[in-house]
């Protein structure tokens, strides 16, 4: 089969890699970078490194309103996928670019293969959510990371090419942390010794963009008595500043943001793990690192349900009792898969039948 595989952002061209290097062994595969996210990281080192294909098509978006961005790369998506006529386009996650580029095959008779299939937060406020549900309900294939992404399809009346291979990024994260263990020195490079630190990130719109949320966050982490490390991206430090609250961060250290090698050693070396991220949630469950969740809810329900990760909004009483006290059962069990998850898709892909 000839697929087309569209990525927005430096996060899904890790996960693709994991399933590129299992595709490409009996299918061609076109790599369209839409250039939702431009990441400075993304440089031909990180290609090397990671051993990631470089795209095919570089369309250089760039960021914008939702709805500018979203017909922006549906557009060109769409010129590519005129030219190339592939037999199906693969997209993974809830970026802008993972809808644009849903739209665009569907409305070409294009069948649309989603990897991370069935994730649901339930806040429509968050436009990821929008683009889950909009691009399961387009789609053909859909590549299930747990049980309960399989129910809520079911839930949403989509059961036709539903199908559990587990997580590509659990694939990643297992292939990556042994290229961290040889080439990552940022232990070194800050003086941090393993377990002897706090790590956070903030990100998420629901925190940045709310001055009481990102209060309450930040006094909490003024309060941490552990080191805290925290990656700030641009923009949320411009935010931190504007609201006149970086006094609230002199304890905490600062970086800049890591590449994905360092930011995993990170993750797995750190005490504990403070966050809004999904995928940050998720490798400190591969990792086996207590996660805190600074959301009033998560896409992963399951490393709740196990004891591995508690929410505690944006509540600064909250997040400081549960760097006190939050500690995880010693039981671990496999939800994410078995780490095998890009066999299982491009197994499952070679079994479908697209016309």
């Amino acid at each position: 089969m000839k697929i087309a595989t569209v990525v927005g952002a430096r996060p899904q061209f890790i996960k693709a890699a994991s399933v590129s290097r299992v595709l490409r062994n009996d299918h061609q595969e076109i790599l369209i970078h839409t250039g939702q996210h431009y990441d400075t990281n993304m440089s031909d080192i990180f290609f090397d490194e990671l051993h990631i294909p470089r795209p095919d098509f570089h369309l250089g978006i760039g960021s914008g309103l939702h709805g500018a961005q979203t017909g922006a790369i549906l557009e060109k998506v769409e010129e590519v996928l005129i030219r190339e006529t592939p037999d199906a386009l693969l997209v993974y996650g809830d970026t802008n670019s993972t809808l644009a580029g849903a739209l665009a095959a569907s409305k070409l008779h294009i069948p649309v293969i989603h990897i991370e299939a069935g994730l649901r937060s339930f806040n429509r406020r968050m436009p990821e959510e929008i683009n889950r549900v909009l691009t399961d309900h387009l789609s053909s294939c859909l590549s299930c990371p747990t049980e309960t992404a399989v129910k809520n399809l079911k839930a949403e009346g989509i059961t036709e090419g539903v199908s559990q291979d587990g997580d590509v990024m659990y694939d990643a994260f297992l292939y990556n942390l042994e290229l961290a263990k040889e080439r990552s020195t940022i232990l070194q490079t800050l003086n941090l010794d393993p377990k002897s630190y706090i790590l956070c990130t903030i990100h998420r719109a629901e925190n940045t963009d709310d001055p009481a949320r990102l209060t309450q966050i930040l006094k909490a982490l003024a309060k941490i008595s552990t080191p805290v490390v925290l990656p700030l991206h641009p923009r949320t430090r411009k935010i931190v500043q504007e609201l006149g609250l970086s006094s609230l961060l002199e304890k905490v250290k600062v970086l800049e943001p890591v590449g994905y090698l360092d930011m995993i050693t990170l993750e797995a070396q750190s005490q504990k793990l403070l966050t809004d991220s999904g995928g940050v949630q998720k490798e400190a469950y591969f990792a086996a690192v207590p996660c805190i969740t600074m959301r009033d809810e998560t896409e992963w329900v399951e490393t709740v349900e196990v004891g591995w990760n508690r929410l505690t909004g944006a509540d600064e009483e909250k997040i400081l009792e549960a760097v006190e006290k939050f500690s995880p059962p010693a039981d671990r069990p496999g939800i994410f898969g078995d780490g095998q998850a890009a066999e299982h898709i491009v197994a499952t892909l070679s079994k479908w039948s697209l016309r």
